[in-house]
């Protein structure tokens, strides 16, 4: 009776098999990355008689992986995505509350600045009421720091990030390396090359990580090993091998960190191939949002601080002196490519705040012609002269270029971080005018003269009395320089509201006059009460200086409005690729997970079998002992 014997136990070897896989699965329910096991059986070879053939009971073919490459590809694109959206989310969002927040944004300050010169233009000679200008003042350039100082901070993130995430990155390759030599000695000590399920779990899991961090492309090779590649097909895991990526400051900018490929020969700059994954995210935020940001908000202070400045110092103080600069404001920012051969210094001043960009500019020298690019939409302006003027900034060279040399330019970067009030003392503030102007007590006509406005503050005749005298009739009109004793023109026609200037000084007459009528103007001695300046300066608020488009209130507005839109836009683009991921996950555990009622089940049909198969152990041994029992008599 030994067949059936035998026949049994290779049922009981097989079940035991199954049950012992059963239990994997079940131990492994809630194990990231573990696919299903499943067992599959094969008879053995029946052993032929006359009559037929009978069969030598059954063995365990293969333990399967129950996996789909197919859904394995898709969950890591889709998870590539959203560890890509959900980085520019997170950090979109972080600015946004920062901008829009209702206390802690630079609107109020603009507000309450400008309200307090309203409030100094009612009173110009109370000190009180200075001393609210300068402290406003004050809480402004203290809110452009602090926000300027938050996005810095962010900046910062996004760098530690960066690195922290290439740190990972290299350790998961490593990972990776070393499970792949792990598959292949396991399968070459298998007599049928049978693969290690568990360690290809482990492997799946790493990668599906790496593809969180970056966008990856695999591709199994004969052995068992799985290769991995980023970038432009760069390698990062051949067999058990795997490459290191660096973080390398940026020569053109070392505040910049750039992503390098570590290799024999050196190592090769890979940031611009990166895509998908939290890489990804961190920089498509901090190159296309996070820089014109600061920029941006740098070019509002940069902006104020210039016009405000202006027009203070063509005003008059209460001690009679002429305005100097109220605000302090930030350098041009120019930064010496590391690779640069030459010598040469460059500088740049602002000569025009009104034509004043958000942009960085590239400058590059080939030789004989100096090219500065505007990043933002990639404009050249090209010359042979070493000073030159684009977009409000007189760019100069120094002697000592060479060939290939480049600078990186920031005109208004640190125009949040360095903006400060220069005027400390409540009588400096120049809210006069160094003039005024009068008509006088026995004009016949109407007309009325306008507040002068200073066109330049160095003319040697600016305070200079001088009388606009209408002729007979009054269609014409001379300028005559009382002090002086000179004319300055004489039959000028006469068209209401129209410019009349003359020693730095512009002023309008406006309405109906009459033969002989007379206007003067004159310095303005005594001038505690002249608020002319003050409104000249409260007109800024609401004049288009930034881009000679719009206030800086306004600019303001536009930043934190697009700033609003990029993290609406950024927040329902995750939110949808996280459904799905989601959506991926699930469809992968449904041929992948495992299902503990379908295990239980197969828990007791593998049971129930090895216990048929003991009682047929039994049953033989009963039999056995039977017939041994009949022989023995």
């Amino acid at each position: 009776m030994a067949g059936p014997l035998d026949t049994a136990v290779t049922g009981l070897r097989a079940f035991q098999t199954a049950l012992a896989t059963t239990s994997n699965n079940i131990a492994n329910s809630t194990t990231p990355g573990y696919s299903r096991q499943e067992v599959n059986f094969t008879t053995l070879q029946p052993q032929g008689f006359g009559f037929g053939f009978i069969g030598k009971g059954t063995r365990v073919a293969n333990i399967q992986r129950i996996e789909s490459e197919f859904l394995t590809e898709q969950l890591r694109a889709a998870s590539t995505e959203a560890g890509r959206l959900d980085a520019i989310s997170n950090l979109a969002s972080r600015v946004d509350n920062l901008l829009a927040d209702g206390d802690g944004s630079l609107a109020p300050s603009l507000q309450n600045f400008f309200n307090s010169v309203q409030d100094l233009s009612i009173d110009p000679s109370s000190s009180s009421t200075r001393q609210v200008v300068l402290s406003s003042a004050e809480s402004l350039v203290s809110r452009f720091s602090n926000i300027e100082s938050q996005l810095a901070a962010i900046d910062s993130d996004i760098r530690v990030g960066i690195s922290e995430n290439i740190q990972d990155l290299n350790n998961i390759a490593t990972g990776i390396a070393d499970l792949n030599q792990k598959i292949v000695e396991a399968q070459s000590v298998t007599s049928s090359g049978q693969r290690p399920n568990d360690l290809l779990d482990q492997r799946d899991q790493l990668v599906l990580e790496l593809s969180e961090i970056i966008s990856v492309k695999t591709l199994e090779q004969e052995d068992g090993s799985l290769s991995v590649f980023i970038g432009n097909g760069q390698s990062i895991v051949v067999g058990g091998n795997s490459q290191t990526l660096v973080a390398v400051p940026d020569p053109s900018d070392a505040s910049v960190t750039r992503i390098a490929y570590q290799s024999f020969s050196g190592n090769a700059d890979i940031t611009n191939s990166i895509s998908g994954g939290r890489l990804s995210g961190l920089l498509e935020f901090k190159n296309e949002q996070l820089g014109s940001i600061r920029n941006e908000l740098g070019r509002i202070a940069t902006v104020l601080a210039g016009t405000f400045n202006e027009q203070h110092n063509v005003g008059q103080t209460l001690t009679g002196a002429i305005g100097t600069d109220f605000f302090a404001s930030g350098p041009v920012e120019v930064i010496g490519n590391t690779n640069n051969t030459g010598s040469a210094s460059v500088t740049g001043t602002i000569t025009d705040f009104r034509a004043l960009t958000s942009s960085d500019y590239s400058l590059s020298y080939d030789g004989a012609n100096y090219t500065l690019t505007r990043l933002d939409d990639g404009v050249t302006t090209v010359s042979a002269a070493s000073s030159f003027t684009v977009d409000g900034v007189q760019i100069d060279v120094g002697a000592g270029a060479n060939a290939g040399d480049r600078f990186l330019i920031r005109p208004t970067r640190q125009g949040a971080s360095q903006i400060d009030v220069l005027v400390t003392r409540t009588d400096d503030f120049a809210a006069a005018s160094p003039v005024r102007t009068s008509a006088q007590l026995n004009n016949l006509g109407d007309a009325a003269i306008s507040p002068p406005q200073v066109l330049d503050i160095t003319n040697p005749d600016l305070t200079d009395t001088v009388e606009i005298r209408f002729n007979t009739p009054a269609t014409t009109f001379d300028i005559f320089n009382v002090t002086d004793g000179v004319s300055i023109a004489a039959g000028v026609t006469y068209t209401s509201g129209a410019d009349i200037d003359f020693n730095g000084i512009r002023v309008n007459i406006e309405g109906p006059v009459q033969n002989a009528d007379v206007f003067v103007i004159e310095r303005n001695t005594s001038a505690v009460s002249d608020n002319t300046n003050a409104i000249a300066l409260i007109g800024l608020q609401t004049a288009d200086t930034v881009g000679g488009s719009s206030s800086y209130q306004e600019t303001y507005g536009g930043l934190v409005g697009r700033v609003g839109t990029v993290t609406r836009q950024a927040e329902l683009n995750s939110n949808a690729q996280n459904r799905l991921l989601e959506d991926s996950v699930q469809a992968k555990e449904s041929v992948s997970g495992v299902n503990l009622d379908e295990e239980a089940v197969n828990l007791t049909k593998f049971q129930q079998a090895y216990q048929a198969a003991a009682q047929v152990i039994a049953a033989s041994d009963e039999l056995f002992q039977t017939l041994l029992s009949v022989v023995g008599r």
